[in-house]
């Protein structure tokens, strides 16, 4: 007989004193965060309460990110930490999940190192998570769930929401594109589309509940379709979602220059709510080293598309990640990346000196690029930038953005980010953080602009 382990887990929580508080801390990508929220949802569903604060939680779950080496130390610094919690809480569970949680090699050191975990899951696992706080409660032995689901998109989990005002919804999951320095399709697997009726359905309920910003997710969600029977693509999924009624802006994350059509551009040329922002990963400026990374580009067609979208949409704003010193990388490779950041003139850049990832085709290149030199080149980018974000951003003086206030700077300010993604900054109350209001901007930064409410 099946059992309901979301009831299963109930019972023995009902018999507690009082519910169970669960923390989730999720690390890396706004997907990582969008999945974080539906593992709160099944908690809260099997009786949990939900907490910020680790100290007070029974449950804690950390949601993890395996992109770089350095957000993997991080984890494992603060599972060390978490082991002194253990002791003090001897019934407190204590799991492991997402990317990192997706790699074996993960379940085998925590197993070996960091006994006071519980359970290890990976990103396909995470719709199983009742069973798995089943098992854990009831065998009181290691758990570890790695196994690779690649045939559904996990539908109807319910979501624990930090924000009311904007949100993310996943339309895909995994990727296809294996970019050799990349764990990606590794740990998510191969791309699976949700069906549109599912997104619509979903962004229409978001909206009448009040949120204001929809984040649109997946590794590239510019291959969205592929595999569904519905004949669809990115841009038409961007029309119907343009065509819902309500008060609310869309936002996506993230596009790969090979599929950026024309007509994804028009699309959003076109739209009444589609953020005139895009996020366009370039990673390299050389055509060796895009051939090296396997990203089917050349840095010839990356810039015909920066060229198109800034024709059709003269306002863009866009964005970028830039890897530093990818294996053997030379100088005059990294200054053909600077002559493209300098000719596009991107709002920001997400740069990042290269990380090698075991299990990644990159990984197995022997790599006689010094650290020294990409420390030295990568600080170079970042010197470029600031001079370039410094003078682009004097475009924004004198214009009027929809601002939607998320959070506060120092403690006169509120901030929030326009449609064109650029921090804005206004002297005003907390209160108004979650509220959409029109900004003239009347100074500008190299990272952000001020203004004052119109």
């Amino acid at each position: 007989m099946e059992i309901n382990y979301i009831q299963a887990v109930r019972d023995i929580f009902s018999k507690r004193e009082a519910p169970p508080l669960c923390c989730v801390h999720s690390y890396g990508c706004q997907q990582n965060v969008s999945d974080g929220e539906k593992l709160k949802g099944q908690l809260c569903l099997m009786g949990c309460g939900v907490t910020d604060d680790m100290t007070a939680a029974d449950i804690i779950i950390l949601n993890t990110c395996a992109v770089r080496e350095n957000a993997e130390l991080k984890v494992y610094g603060n599972i060390g930490e978490l082991k002194r919690l253990k002791e003090q809480k001897p019934d407190m569970l204590i799991a492991v999940g997402g990317c990192m949680g997706q790699e074996p090699k993960t379940a085998e050191k925590i197993k070996k190192s960091y006994r006071h975990v519980d359970i290890v899951f990976g990103t396909f696992a995470a719709k199983e998570l009742p069973r798995l706080i089943y098992e854990a409660l009831t065998q009181r032995t290691f758990i570890v769930d790695t196994a690779e689901r690649n045939t559904e998109c996990f539908e109807d989990i319910p979501a624990v929401r930090s924000e009311k005002y904007k949100a993310g919804v996943s339309i895909m999951y995994g990727c296809n594109n294996f970019c050799s320095y990349c764990i990606v399709p590794y740990v998510r697997g191969r791309e699976r589309s949700r069906s549109p009726e599912k997104i619509i359905e979903e962004i229409k309920r978001l909206v009448s509940d009040g949120c204001k910003e929809i984040m649109l997710l997946g590794q590239n969600v510019n291959s969205y379709g592929r595999g569904l029977e519905e004949k669809i693509d990115f841009p038409e999924l961007l029309r119907r979602i343009d065509n819902i009624d309500g008060d609310f802006r869309v936002r996506f994350m993230s596009p790969h220059p090979k599929d950026a059509t024309k007509e994804f551009f028009d699309v959003i040329a076109e739209s009444k709510k589609i953020c005139r922002s895009v996020h366009l990963p370039l990673q390299s400026g050389s055509d060796r080293i895009l051939k090296a990374m396997n990203r089917r580009y050349t840095a010839e067609q990356y810039m015909d598309m920066v060229e198109y979208a800034r024709k059709v949409m003269p306002g863009l704003s866009i964005s970028t990640d830039i890897i530093v010193g990818f294996p053997n990388e030379t100088y005059e490779d990294f200054k053909q990346t600077l002559d493209i950041v300098k000719a596009v003139k991107y709002d920001n850049i997400f740069s990042f000196i290269y990380s090698k990832r075991t299990g990644t085709k990159a990984a197995e290149i022997i790599d006689h690029t010094s650290e020294e030199d990409k420390g030295k080149w990568f600080r170079e980018l970042l010197a470029v930038q600031r001079e370039i974000s410094e003078e682009h951003y004097k475009r924004f003086l004198g214009a009027e953005f929809d601002v939607l206030f998320d959070g506060t700077y120092k403690e006169e300010f509120i901030s929030g980010k326009s449609g064109e993604f650029i921090i804005t900054l206004v002297k005003g109350s907390p209160e108004l953080i979650g509220t959409m209001r029109k900004v003239r901007v009347t100074k500008t930064h190299n990272w952000a602009v001020e203004g004052e409410l119109v």
